[in-house]
């Protein structure tokens, strides 16, 4: 038999932004918890962003719960070190149960009695009920055709790239402008590198507009709280996030402007071991533009409608500049006679969770089958997932109300 003195109330796999807020709502409901972190807090942080990685949220908006920003640069941007720091912080002055350098194997158990095995690096641990906030954007995911490229030419992730300098010379080939996609091109451009960028069909954003940083129009006009399948109903899916840039507006046409190569999607290998481009560069572009429209519309229609004193609209370079596209479009990438000998793959990520031995909790592609983080299994949960409940999902904004929410289920079950 199970002595209950050995069973914890909750674990929390995961000691990101989303487990220690979930921790942190643990212990004011006094439950008896252990959040087990597979290296150390922010791991993926430490090891999964570049060197000149920044926080797209403001320091303001960059709070744990039950903290609030009281520093002078409200509207500046945490790098990727500051960020992991204001995690241990936050650990340390709330006495979190953190478990470091504690990897979990295996989620088992849970027949009949309610009772969950963690199977750790450190022995087992028992549980009515475990918090999952391990991630689902941790693991890198490349197109097959990437396999056929030719040997000699270096593979990066996104989660692998530090700086230039890990790379060896020649120009370096990004594919994907996304978030990571568009930062990393920028930060080779910077450093005097060649670069192509390879586009796909991602939404943009202005960094400030009518007064504001964006983030906090999005937050206050509720653009941020359209729920998941109201996004799965207007979109046909749930879309890329919207690429937003740290410190200033990026577009795929001030990238051109800055010399950057500009290409449609990356769509094979051809035979002699050229790249084969899509023809859709320019409806990247307008796809993008639009997004952006469409967002500025959405927060002058809240502006109005609320009777807000605001700025006007002011034009921005990175929405006025002239687009440099290659003439004639690239159709077929020649590397070596581009003389690129890095591709920097930056097409998407989702999450590990190959430790979970539980019937029912992942779907076919091995990802959580779950309703606004709550799994069908009872007593198991899923925390920080992008897009879980609503746009918010999946970034710091969203830990204040979804961490105390599935607590909530946790105490019902206590």
């Amino acid at each position: 038999m199970t002595d209950d003195a050995n069973i914890l109330d909750a674990v929390v796999v995961g000691a990101g932004w989303a487990g220690l807020g979930v921790s942190y709502s643990l212990a004011r409901q006094g439950l008896r918890h252990a959040v087990l972190e597979r290296g150390r807090i922010g791991e993926t942080w430490r090891t999964q962003r570049w060197d000149s990685f920044r926080m797209n949220t403001p320091n303001v908006q960059t709070v744990m719960p039950g903290d609030f920003y009281d520093g002078s640069d409200p509207f500046g941007a945490l790098t990727r070190d500051q960020f992991v720091a204001l995690l241990e912080d936050f650990a340390r002055r709330n006495e979190l149960p953190v478990e470091p350098d504690t990897v979990v194997t295996e989620l088992s158990g849970g027949n009949g009695n309610g009772v969950y095995r963690l199977t750790t690096s450190r022995g087992t641990v028992l549980a009515r009920n475990v918090v999952i906030a391990s991630g689902d954007l941790n693991c890198p995911v490349r197109p097959v055709f990437a396999a056929a490229l030719p040997p000699g030419l270096r593979q990066f992730d996104a989660s692998d790239y530090r700086s230039t300098a890990d790379l060896p010379a020649g120009a370096v080939l990004v594919v994907g402008s996304g978030q990571s996609g568009v930062q990393i091109a920028e930060d080779l451009a910077e450093a005097g590198r060649t670069v192509f960028l390879a586009t796909s069909r991602v939404g943009r954003l202005s960094r400030r507009y009518r007064g504001r940083d964006i983030m906090i129009w999005l937050v206050e006009s509720g653009f941020l709280d359209v729920r998941r399948d109201e996004i799965i109903r207007l979109a046909g899916r749930i879309p890329p996030r919207g690429l937003l840039g740290v410190e200033h507006t990026i577009s795929l046409q001030a990238l051109g402007a800055r010399g950057i190569v500009l290409l449609g999607r990356l769509a094979g290998v051809e035979g002699d071991g050229r790249l084969s481009s899509a023809e859709d560069l320019e409806e990247h572009i307008r796809f993008a533009d639009e997004a952006s429209a469409n967002v500025k519309r959405y927060i002058d229609e809240y502006i109005s409608r609320s009777g807000i004193d605001a700025p006007v609209s002011e034009p921005e370079t990175a929405d006025t500049v002239t687009a440099h596209r290659p003439d004639p479009a690239i159709v077929s990438l020649d590397l070596a006679g581009s003389g690129i000998t890095t591709v920097v793959w930056c097409t998407g990520f989702k999450g590990d969770f190959s430790w979970v031995r539980l019937s029912g909790l992942l779907d076919p592609e091995g990802q959580p089958v779950h309703e606004d983080g709550v799994a069908a299994l009872p007593g198991i949960y899923f925390a920080g997932l992008d897009f879980a409940s609503t746009r918010k999902s999946g970034t710091i904004l969203a830990v204040t109300e979804e961490a105390p929410r599935l607590v909530e289920h946790i105490v019902r079950r206590s």
